[in-house]
């Protein structure tokens, strides 16, 4: 069998320094996020504020708007011993990152000896999602350190020698689903076709209030942007601003295995809410969540709709079974979940994309061909499905075509 290269479909970027102070228009600069260094500490552990503290440890923390948020391990995990990161959960430095976490350059040669030939990058400081910009500052700023970081995502991150290598990923400002509308036209005239989204905007809040959910109507002109641009619309684990956990003093391996729970949330509300039946050719994909759960919600679904559409209130939502909604327009992510790939005919293997989540915790790097090799096999799959796996779902999914990627 052949070795494909990879596209990952869900890795980050840790934003320069001076990505805000250097462009935003004059007017916002002295209320740009800026990257300092400080001393500080978690006092109590990572589930508790990191405050400032003269006796804690040196870390590089972007202040916004009242807002100190401090570069965790987990960001910039890639090169780093995983033993040690399970015993120390200190505020770092980007010193003491690998630069292909922030440098282009750097990303590329890393992505060569991982067998990576294309990625996408979710942000850091602005979160999965762009929620610090909803949650911080007033609107005119807001959208404005939206464009800017759109624009260097779009022109720096995804230019040069990064073309048709780094795929732009852009953002919307949350508050404003016309505003939204407006910001991925404008992005897609500069070639960027995939955009954040929550997985569940109801549980963010705008001035007070919790945003609409995708169960009304409040997004359809952001949506009806997306698919006019032909714009993927990717929700990322946590992009709710939410993770899974049973108790506070359950051990870290509680949360990272069940962090899938947000991606089922997403699946359920987007195969009953009707925005797939009224935007037929609008593509959505689940970041990071596996696929392993999928078959079970999805029979689930097809089950309540065929036997009991009343009870589930889909009666005048949807003229098909929620599975209809899923080919060719919702895809499910991986980096190593066998059982889900064992069960490929129960959600449809063209609809499964892989991901490297470099340089997170999580990720693969830089043994990602290995690990891709070790779950084909494992989980059986042809030639066939492991190139759509590795690399064909993403070009359909994303129209990679655009940037010169083809086979």
């Amino acid at each position: 069998m052949s070795e494909p290269r990879i596209i990952s479909v869900d890795d980050h970027i840790l934003e320069p320094g001076d990505l805000w102070t250097a462009r935003l228009p004059e007017r916002f600069r002295e209320r740009a996020p800026r990257l300092a260094r400080r001393r500080g500490s978690y006092g109590n552990g990572p589930r508790s504020p990191w405050t400032l503290d003269d006796d804690g440890l040196w870390a590089d923390v972007w202040e916004f708007e009242g807002l100190v948020m401090p570069i965790l391990p987990g960001f910039a995990a890639a090169g780093k011993d995983h033993e040690y990161l399970g015993e120390h959960w200190d505020a770092m430095l980007y010193d003491d990152m690998i630069p292909g976490c922030y440098e282009q350059g750097a990303r590329l040669a890393d992505m060569d000896v991982n067998r990576t030939e294309a990625s996408l990058s979710f942000p850091t400081f602005p979160r999965f999602c762009g929620q610090t910009f909803l949650e911080r500052g007033d609107r005119d700023l807001g959208l404005a350190c939206l464009r800017v970081y759109n624009d260097w995502m779009i022109d720096e991150w995804c230019g040069g020698a990064g073309r048709g290598r780094l795929i732009p990923l852009t953002l919307i400002p949350l508050w404003d689903p016309q505003l939204a509308a407006a910001e991925v036209r404008r992005c897609a005239a500069k070639g960027s076709h995939a955009v954040c989204f929550s997985e569940n905007p109801s549980l963010l809040r705008a001035d007070g209030e919790r945003l609409p959910s995708i169960h009304t109507t409040h997004w359809d002109p952001f949506f009806a942007a997306c698919e006019e641009t032909e714009t993927v619309v990717n929700l990322h684990i946590g992009s709710s601003s939410t993770f899974p956990v049973t108790s506070l003093d359950a051990p870290r391996a509680v949360s990272l295995a069940l962090t899938y729970q947000g991606s089922a949330h997403a699946l359920a509300d987007w195969l009953t809410c009707g925005v797939l039946e009224r935007f037929q050719t609008l593509k959505v994909a689940l970041s990071e969540g596996q696929v392993g759960w999928m078959p079970f919600l999805i029979e689930k679904l097809d089950g309540i709709w065929h036997d009991r559409p009343v009870y589930g209130n889909l009666n005048g939502r949807l003229t098909r079974p929620p599975s209809h909604y899923i080919p060719g327009r919702l895809y499910g992510c991986v980096f190593d979940d066998v059982v889900g790939l064992r069960l490929r005919d129960r959600i449809g293997m063209e609809q499964i994309m892989f991901e490297v989540d470099y340089p997170h915790g999580d990720s693969t790097w830089p043994n990602t061909g290995a690990v891709f090799d070790k779950i084909v096999t494992a989980a059986g799959l042809d030639e066939r499905e492991a190139y759509l796996l590795a690399r064909g779902n993403a070009i359909a999914c994303y129209g990679l075509e655009r940037f010169g990627i083809t086979a």
